[in-house]
């Protein structure tokens, strides 16, 4: 099962020629005449709960798996089936603790996202 796209959700005055003082991120439009806030299609979607996905697909990436934060090779080790998960090294851990726990993936075939250099 594939997750629903959905639109991008900008911010009104997004294609305003003034556009880099506007970041690319959302917020809810609280202004009384604004035109998005009373959804005006014109002005684009707003995030609703309609574009929410399934719980099936909800945290899955886009290789079919799921991500598991680890910050040592233990946790890596507790993984039971390789085939439904991706390590993903936290990012306070050293670099003598990654090269285990990239060691420690490799014995359990499991992909380590941000190995880096390593």
């Amino acid at each position: 099962m594939m997750k629903k796209s959905h639109p991008k959700f900008n911010v009104p005055n997004f294609g305003a020629r003034s556009r880099s003082r506007v970041p690319e991120r959302w917020r809810k439009q609280r202004g009384i005449d604004n035109k998005k806030r009373i959804k005006k299609s014109f002005m684009g979607a707003e995030p609703t709960i309609g574009y929410r996905n399934s719980d099936k697909v909800r945290g899955v990436r886009a290789s079919g798996k799921r991500l598991m934060v680890a910050h040592n090779a233990n946790e890596v080790k507790m993984i039971k089936d390789a085939s439904m998960y991706e390590v993903a090294i936290a990012h306070d851990v050293s670099k003598r603790k990654r090269k285990e726990i990239v060691s420690a993936a490799k014995d359990s075939g499991i992909n380590v996202v941000n190995s880096g250099k390593l």
